[in-house]
């Protein structure tokens, strides 16, 4: 698992820069860089929708990869120590990414 830092401030997920989902999913089978890269598992906050999560924010979390080409994908698993997810104000999944892929 992963120490998670989320900046997705506008995820339903997303509680003080931790994730509350338990996992996610790091979408990007082709990328070369991490803007090419998402979190598949964004889902857009709408009004007081943190309230719905089920989950406690969690500063470590597993995190399935589909980005083949980073160093840090493992089988399809994340191996990286730390993971950064940006994207700001993003309003669907393809406004986010993980800046912390690195190309193989």
């Amino acid at each position: 698992m992963a120490e998670l830092k989320c900046k997705v401030d506008s995820c339903t997920y997303n509680s003080d820069s931790c994730c509350c989902k338990g996992d996610i999913m790091v979408g990007g089978i082709r990328a070369c860089t991490c803007d090419e890269t998402c979190c598949e598992s964004f889902h857009e906050r709408k009004g007081d929708s943190f309230s719905n999560a089920l989950n406690h924010p969690s500063k470590t979390i597993s995190i399935d990869c589909e980005a083949v080409k980073c160093v840090y994908n493992t089988n399809y698993k994340c191996s990286a120590d730390h993971v950064d997810i940006k994207g700001s104000g993003a309003g669907n999944c393809r406004e986010t990414a993980c800046a912390t892929f690195k190309e193989k």
